[in-house]
């Protein structure tokens, strides 16, 4: 039963308390203290949905009492029982964090509202803080979708990184070799911003034909080039609000960086073949497998345009810097696999994990993917070195 404190020297004025308030909350279990002391030994040791406390007392006295019992249960609600000598304490009072203050003699409508009034608020701030629980467990489910598995000093770093740059606006690059796993970076830090209630439109630089990237990027009015039967959006504007993620950036031509660079500049796009300016709000992150300094120096890639991007630098390191994350890779590959076709994961035996340990991992994490699926396909009942030799060409 959920219960209410009152703490009151004065027997009579405790005993109208209890009677009045009883009779309105007849669900509340009602503890009786005859002194600050008493008071906060039972705030120490229990639980309650509202403390109502006189400010003139023995042993301790109201003021004390309120700051020892905020500083040990910060969301505590206390309504405070003064004399009417006593306003300019009870003023003080509200400034350190008490609900109310009722004056003596008491005003029973007056208490009768108050009380209502902080039990309403006690109980807002309870739902608050379930809302608030299962909100963060449900961001640590959209985080785990694009969780980066494994334990190793280097991914420990990254997953530093991500945690300290997700809650900002700040453009990141994301560096490392194709299939070590920059996307899940990028899906990581979109999913731990406040960005995340937004979209994240991906945009594979590397893919679209220059001649086709600034529609992608920007869209494009109708007739504005052979093709061109209507009017189309381009990337940075369905990712409004949200972020967009440049996949190899290092791809992209000059004159599409230029547009780029122009876009993080004034935060608008304009449309191909248009003269309208449209205001976008985006996040940016990028990625790349090259070497962003060799790519300058050869004129390849705008110096203006890789300063606007790399706010912040994320390096994804090969999997051959990180071998110590293969057996989890293996274990969550399997179980993944087997969740995705309804069976059991198979059981890779250790000299198994051993053999793939030893090897060296051209294509990173996404080789370690494609040759955990074919031994669970071609390999026996359990995964054993056997089958790693008999079925993986290194």
């Amino acid at each position: 039963m959920q219960k209410i404190l009152i703490i009151e020297d004065e027997k009579t004025i405790s005993g109208v308390l209890h009677s009045i308030l009883s009779d309105e909350l007849p669900d509340y279990e009602f503890i009786i203290a005859e002194d600050g002391l008493e008071g906060f030994k039972h705030i120490e040791k229990d639980d309650f949905q509202l403390i109502i406390s006189d400010i003139k007392m023995p042993k301790l006295a109201g003021t004390d009492l309120l700051k020892q019992t905020l500083a040990i249960k910060p969301e505590s609600t206390v309504v405070m029982i003064s004399g009417h000598a006593d306003i300019d304490t009870a003023v003080d009072c509200l400034k350190m964090g008490a609900y109310d203050f009722i004056s003596k003699p008491i005003d029973i409508n007056r208490l009768i509202t108050s009380v209502k009034n902080a039990l309403d608020k006690e109980k807002l701030t309870k739902e608050n803080k379930t809302l608030q629980k299962e909100n963060t467990t449900l961001k640590k489910k959209v985080n785990k979708k694009y969780q980066m598995i494994g334990e190793s000093d280097a991914l420990k770093k990254i997953q530093d990184m991500i945690d300290k740059v997700a809650a900002s606006d700040a453009r990141v690059l994301i560096t490392g070799p194709n299939g070590a796993g920059k996307e899940l970076v990028a899906h990581a830090i979109h999913a731990q911003s406040e960005r995340s209630k937004g979209p994240m439109i991906e945009v594979n630089c590397a893919a679209i034909p220059s001649e086709l990237i600034e529609s992608e990027l920007f869209g494009h009015v109708k007739g504005s080039f052979t093709g061109a039967i209507k009017d189309k959006q381009g990337k940075f504007e369905l990712a409004n609000n949200g972020t967009i993620f440049l996949d190899e950036i290092g791809d992209m031509s000059l004159v599409a960086q230029a547009k780029v660079l122009r876009a993080l500049q004034e935060s608008r796009v304009s449309p191909v073949g248009s003269d309208k300016e449209i205001k976008v709000d985006v996040r940016v992150l990028a990625a790349t497998n090259k070497n962003m300094e060799k790519e300058i120096e050869a004129g390849r890639f705008r110096e203006d345009l890789y300063h606007r991007l790399s706010v912040i630098e994320i390096y994804v390191p090969p999997l051959d810097e990180r071998k110590d994350d293969i057996r989890l890779l293996v274990e969550h590959f399997a179980k993944s696999l087997a969740d995705e076709q309804g069976t059991a994961p198979k059981v890779f035996e250790e000299e198994a994990i051993k053999a793939l340990e030893s090897f060296t991992w051209t294509g990173n994490i996404r080789e370690l993917r494609n040759i955990v699926e074919r031994l669970i396909i071609l390999g026996g009942t359990t995964v054993s070195a056997e089958d790693v030799a008999a079925f993986v060409r290194k």
